[in-house]
């Protein structure tokens, strides 16, 4: 039973070593992940033409904008939150009172 025990301690800690070196190997591929997308094309579908049109547009994306193309539609995404009109209103008579009650502002 013993032994079956340390086989099993042996193999999930050979795994977490394993897992342990692919990350520490792999944080330098951040960069580079952009040519995952065109190369998965590609590989799938052998046309050519349509993996460098992505990869090409990437390229063109980042240098236009400065940022990659996740993070203008992360960007893009975000929910803006302004103010409507009674909120602006609102606010505006809030602050108006408490200037004539002399209450800080809070």
């Amino acid at each position: 039973m013993k032994i079956i025990n340390i086989k099993l301690d042996l193999m999930i800690l050979k795994k977490i070593i394993t897992g342990i070196f692919l990350v520490s190997l792999l944080t330098g591929c951040a960069q580079n992940a952009a040519l995952l997308g065109p190369a998965y094309t590609l590989a799938t579908s052998g046309n050519m033409y349509h993996a460098g049109l992505t990869y090409g547009g990437n390229k063109i994306i980042t240098k236009t904008t400065g940022k990659s193309a996740a993070e203008n539609l992360k960007e893009a995404l975000e929910i803006e939150k302004k103010d409507t009109k009674l909120q602006k209103l609102v606010k505006k008579n809030i602050h108006e009172t408490r200037k004539k009650l002399n209450l800080p502002n809070q």
